[in-house]
């Protein structure tokens, strides 16, 4: 018998959805437009193997991978053809552009002293 629920939940570090709820408790992976993962101690494997994978797998078009080791660096992936390309590699104050929305990630402020929690 299978399960109703997926026998693994995924809880991003950050998350856009197409969704208007404004408080999603799990979003279906049709409606995720974005997927922003940062890379800890324990979570390195995990997020660049298997939640790499897993996220292809179900169709998250963006997902994008933060390194807080000096420097601070983000790699940003776009699924074509089933599986993800690298569409760059950052440091510094980055611009992008998300689906026709401007976006500025200052990742060396990840770092600082004020940016981290007590």
């Amino acid at each position: 018998m299978l399960a109703e629920e997926p026998l693994t939940i995924r809880v991003p570090d950050v998350l856009v959805t197409s969704s208007t709820e404004l408080n999603v408790r799990r979003a279906s992976p049709s409606d995720v437009r974005l997927v922003i993962e940062v890379l800890s101690e324990g979570t390195v494997r995990t997020d660049r193997v298997t939640k790499f994978s897993e996220y292809a797998e179900v169709g998250i078009e963006h997902y994008w991978i933060v390194d807080l080791e000096e420097p601070a660096s983000m790699t940003t992936y776009r699924l074509i053809d089933g599986e993800y390309e690298n569409f760059g590699e950052h440091t510094g104050k980055v611009s992008l552009d998300f689906d026709g929305t401007p976006l500025t990630l200052d990742l060396d402020a990840l770092t600082t002293r004020h940016a981290q929690r007590p």
